[in-house]
C-alpha cells in the first residue's frame, strides 16, 4: 500500500509543478486568501462587502493596467502613485478657478488631469529612451518632482475641498444601469488595453521592446519611439486613475495614491507579469489586482493595523517576486527536459 501511494504522491507534486510553471502562484493566494478571511471573519464572503470589493478594486486595476504596460516594456513606473496625487490637486484646483462654468469645469479639470498624466509619462519616455538611463532612476526622480509639486501647490499638503457636486457623484458615485460609473470605465480601459495588445502594432512591439531590445532594433522596430509611446499610454491611464480616485474622494488629495506604485507591481507580478519584460497576459494583472484588494479587504475586516497592513504587502511581493524566479528556473528546466 506504502508503495503504491509513492508514485502517487510523486505524480501529485508533478502535477503541482506543472500547474505552478503555468499559473503561477496567483490561484494559491487567491484560495488561501478567501479561506483564512472567511474563517476569521464570516462577513468576508457577504454580498455586501464582496460589492465593495468590487468598487475598490476598479481603482487599483486601473492603475496596474499602467503599471502592466510598462512591465511588459522591460521598464517599470514608480512614479505613477505621486503623479496621482499632482493630478489630484491640479484637477481640483482648476475645478474650483472654472466653477462659474458648470459643466465647462468638470470637463477642462478632468482634461488636464489626464494631460498632466500624459506630460509626466512623455518626460519619462524621453529620458528612459533617448538618455539610456534606468526607468528605476527616471521614475523614482519624477515621483519626487510630482509629489512635490503636488504639496506645493495645495499649500503645504491641505487638500483641495468644494469640488463640484456633478463630478463627485458622477464619477465618484453614479450609476449607469445599477453599474458603478467606475466599474463602467475599468471595463472600458480592460477592452481597450486588450485591444492595444491583442490587435494592434503597437501592443506587438511593447512586448518586442521587452522580450529583446536589441533585437527590436535589429528587426527594424524605432525603439525610442515606441518606448515613449508606451509610458505616454501609462501616462493616459494614470491621468484617468487619478480622475477617477478625485471624484471618489471629493477633494483634491495632495498625498493620494502613494501607495500605488508597491500595490500595482505587487499587482502585476502576482498576475504573471514578468518584471523582465516581454511576458504577461491582461486577465493575470486583472486577477492580481483583485487579489491585491481581497487581502486589503480582508485584513481591514479583522482589524490590521494600516502600518502593519504595508509590512504584509511588502512581505507579500518579496515573496512573490521570489516564487516568480523560482517559477522561472523551473521552467527552463522543464523546457530543457522537452528538448531532450
Amino acid at each position: 500500500m506504502v508503495k503504491n501511494s509513492i508514485p502517487n504522491l510523486q505524480k501529485l507534486l508533478e502535477l503541482g509543478k506543472v500547474a505552478f510553471i503555468r499559473v503561477g502562484v496567483l490561484p494559491l493566494l487567491l484560495v488561501a486568501t478567501v479561506v483564512i478571511f472567511s474563517i476569521w471573519n464570516p462577513a468576508f464572503l457577504s454580498l455586501v462587502n464582496l460589492v465593495v470589493v468590487s468598487r475598490e478594486a476598479t481603482y487599483l486595476i486601473m492603475v496596474t493596467l499602467a503599471q502592466m504596460l510598462a512591465l511588459l516594456s522591460a521598464g517599470f513606473d514608480l512614479s505613477l502613485g505621486a503623479t496621482v496625487a499632482l493630478i489630484s490637486v491640479v484637477s481640483a484646483t482648476v475645478m474650483l478657478s472654472l466653477q462659474a462654468y458648470p459643466g465647462v469645469d468638470v470637463l477642462v479639470g478632468s482634461l488636464v488631469g489626464i494631460g498632466i498624466g500624459a506630460l509626466v509619462g512623455v518626460s519619462n519616455g524621453f529620458f528612459i529612451a533617448f538618455f539610456r538611463i534606468s526607468p528605476f532612476l527616471v521614475t523614482l526622480g519624477m515621483s519626487f518632482i510630482a509629489l512635490s509639486l503636488s504639496l506645493i501647490l495645495s499649500g503645504g499638503g491641505r487638500p483641495v475641498y468644494g469640488l463640484p457636486a456633478n463630478f463627485v457623484y458622477t464619477l465618484g458615485h453614479g450609476r449607469v444601469l445599477g453599474i458603478p460609473v467606475p466599474v463602467i470605465v475599468t471595463i472600458l480601459l480592460i477592452g481597450s488595453v486588450y485591444f492595444i495588445l491583442s490587435w494592434t502594432r503597437f501592443g506587438r512591439y511593447i512586448y518586442a521592446l521587452g522580450g529583446s531590445r536589441d533585437a527590436a532594433v535589429r528587426v527594424g522596430i524605432p525603439v525610442r519611439r515606441y518606448t515613449v509611446f508606451t509610458y505616454v499610454a501609462v501616462g493616459i491611464l494614470v491621468g484617468i486613475s487619478g480622475v477617477m480616485m478625485t471624484a471618489r474622494t471629493g477633494s483634491g488629495e495632495p498625498t493620494l495614491g502613494l501607495t500605488l506604485p508597491l500595490l500595482s507591481i505587487s499587482a502585476a507580478v502576482i498576475g504573471g507579469i514578468s518584471l523582465f519584460g516581454g511576458e504577461g497576459k491582461l486577465y493575470g494583472a486583472i486577477l492580481g489586482a483583485i487579489a491585491i484588494t481581497l487581502i486589503q479587504n480582508g485584513m481591514n475586516l479583522v482589524g490590521v493595523d494600516s502600518f502593519v497592513q504595508m509590512v504584509i504587502m511588502g512581505a507579500i511581493l518579496i515573496m512573490t517576486l521570489a516564487s516568480e524566479h523560482y517559477r522561472r528556473q523551473l521552467r527552463t528546466s522543464w523546457e530543457l527536459k522537452l528538448r531532450q
